[in-house]
């Protein structure tokens, strides 16, 4: 089994007085990209920002690296090396693509070639075209890989994807696919909050399923797509 990169043990953590995590345990190994699962409401994103610091966490702890990173801002976690792509994507609106990418850029690790918008381009040919364009002129897809590459342009060695296929058309969703399979292939770990169990199957190799603020399943996705009881139960709508 490959080193983790990220774990959460006991995590609780609560939006003022409404507890909505209630002790999430999950790992992340380097290379590897997991699915946390669940339905509108059931703490994926809650999860995720607990993760990267942007909400307190009540109890319980966070690894990253094997350091322990509970409580950190996340300007500090992020300069670890722990990225986070939100679902409201938050990009520079008023900057163009290229200066967006340039914003998000910092050191690479030695001996990992680093991200470059080159490589980036390759993967979201869409960007390629719309280099000089000001964000605000991009749709929602657009907006989306804009979010990921500059994410990317940081040489993460561990990203928090929130929702990437949510309401986006096919053919940007085979882009989101191939920009998460290019980070596994990095050897970059990845997290990512989804509801389509296509996508999730198509690029995850392990599957933890949320409802209301616990773990009810972890297991390969191959375990997920023969469990009819599990998706049945707190995956379909």
């Amino acid at each position: 089994m490959s080193e983790a990169v990220l774990q959460a043990r006991g995590l609780r953590a609560s939006y003022g007085h409404a507890q909505i995590l209630f002790g999430i345990d999950l790992t992340l190994r380097r290379g590897e990209v997991a699915a946390l699962m669940g339905r509108n409401g059931a703490g994926k994103t809650t999860t995720l920002k607990a993760l990267m610091g942007l909400i307190p966490v009540t109890d319980g702890t966070v690894l990253f690296e094997g350091r322990d990173v509970t409580g950190l801002d996340p300007y500090r976690v992020a300069r670890m090396g722990l990225g986070y792509v939100p679902e409201e994507r938050r990009i520079f609106t008023d900057l163009t693509v290229d200066e967006n990418l340039e914003v998000g850029r910092k050191g690479g690790t030695p001996g990992r070639e680093p991200w470059t918008t080159d490589r980036l381009f390759a993967i979201f040919p869409n960007l390629a075209e719309m280099r000089g364009r000001r964000a605000s002129a991009m749709s929602g897809g657009e907006q989306q890989m804009l979010t990921i590459a500059r994410t990317l342009m940081g040489n993460p060695h561990a990203v928090l994807l929130d929702e990437p296929s949510e309401g986006l058309a096919p053919v940007i969703v085979e882009q989101m696919a191939e920009a998460v399979l290019s980070m596994k292939r990095e050897g970059i770990a990845v997290l990512l909050s989804e509801q389509n169990l296509y996508f999730a199957s198509a690029v995850s190799d392990r599957a933890y399923v949320i409802e209301k603020g616990l773990i009810r399943f972890e297991g390969t996705v191959a375990e997920l797509d023969a469990n009819d009881e599990i998706r049945e139960t707190y995956l379909t709508v």
